[in-house]
């Protein structure tokens, strides 16, 4: 006989599937609850994604999300973010992008990235220019300094600017800080760089509403001492995360600057259209990764239109797991989630 988590089972092989859904990288419960809280009153997908980013964006998630964290070589915090709306139709203007990178002195974001999206024909607003555009539409200026990020600037200073991102450069950055020339010769980079797991990089969401409408977004203050001017994957579209109604959504995060070059989020969503279970479209975009870049920090998280999610993750020392947040309207409040990494 069977019993109904067995029919369960057989009719959903891959787990858990229920809609509305909202799922997001690293344990942010409180951008889970702020997104789901928009769904379950009647908002629409990209409210929710620009609600849940936003709430982590204030709260500075981990540090690694919105002001006062991540400061650059300057010194100077600046920010990334996207949204994406996956609802397509041929009678309207829709699969559309926002997204902003380099963003200074505007504390939200994913409102200025949403801005671009309903407010111009552009997809992506970088630096200066992008900040000028925020406060043309509204948004306040405002320092992004705070005295966590001026001590973690001050620390990086006074130990050498260790780490940093620069290579073929003198003086030699592996001992000394800037201003850097470049250096005659190109030499192949063996530098070892540390891997810093508790660097969260972004919140990437995804919300999908009960007719399978789906939408992500992203938000971050990028890599820790970062040459100024620096964009990550965050804000770029197939990279930090992608969205279609027709097939489901995804998010990335963790080492930007080698995952933008694989387009994991775009990867994943094409497998979840071509039949592949989240989980497994998700482990094909890390293992894509992978196999270039057996090193690098990352973890991806997908869910399709029929509410079944998923995650993955590059297993490195200190980083076994990868956790997640997901509430739907089975569990209707934000549950922590972990997958093994491999």
């Amino acid at each position: 006989m069977f019993t109904p988590l067995l029919i369960y089972m057989l009719l959903f092989p891959f787990g858990h599937a229920s809609l509305p859904l909202v799922i997001n990288t690293w344990p942010f419960k409180d951008a889970t609850a702020a997104a789901w809280s928009v769904l379950q009153s009647g908002g629409s997908v990209l409210d929710a994604v620009e609600k849940g980013c936003a709430r982590c964006q204030a709260d500075q998630c981990d540090g690694s999300v919105g002001y006062g964290g991540s400061p650059d070589e300057a010194g100077e915090t600046t920010l990334d973010a996207m949204i994406m709306n996956g609802v397509f139709s041929v009678s309207s203007d829709k699969m559309e992008v926002g997204a902003v990178a380099d963003l200074r002195r505007i504390k939200n974001a994913i409102g200025v990235a949403r801005a671009v999206m309903e407010r111009t024909d552009h997809t992506l607003l970088v630096g200066e220019s992008a900040s000028v555009f925020a406060e043309n539409m509204g948004f306040v200026a405002e320092d992004l300094t705070t005295n966590k990020s001026m001590n973690i600037f001050s620390q990086w200073l006074k130990g050498n600017c260790q780490p940093n991102y620069r290579k073929n450069v003198f003086p030699d950055p592996s001992k000394f800080c800037g201003p850097y020339k470049p250096r005659a010769t190109l030499t192949p980079s063996r530098r070892a760089r540390r891997t810093d797991i508790h660097s969260h990089d972004t919140i990437g969401m995804i919300a999908i509403d009960e007719d399978g409408q789906v939408a992500a977004g992203t938000s971050t203050n990028g890599a820790n001492h970062k040459v100024p001017g620096r964009v990550g994957d965050s804000p770029i579209p197939g990279a930090g995360a992608y969205a279609d109604s027709s097939a489901g959504g995804a998010a990335a995060t963790g080492n930007g600057d080698v995952m933008m070059r694989l387009l994991p989020s775009y990867l994943a969503v094409e497998l979840m259209r071509a039949g592949a279970d989240p989980s497994a479209a998700c482990k094909t975009a890390i293992f894509r990764i992978k196999r270039h870049y057996p090193e690098f920090f990352g973890a991806v998280i997908c869910a399709n239109t029929t509410g079944h999610y998923g995650a993955a993750c590059n297993k490195l020392p200190g980083f076994s797991q990868f956790h997640y947040m997901v509430s739907d309207s089975q569990s209707n409040t934000p549950l922590l989630k972990s997958v093994d990494c491999f």
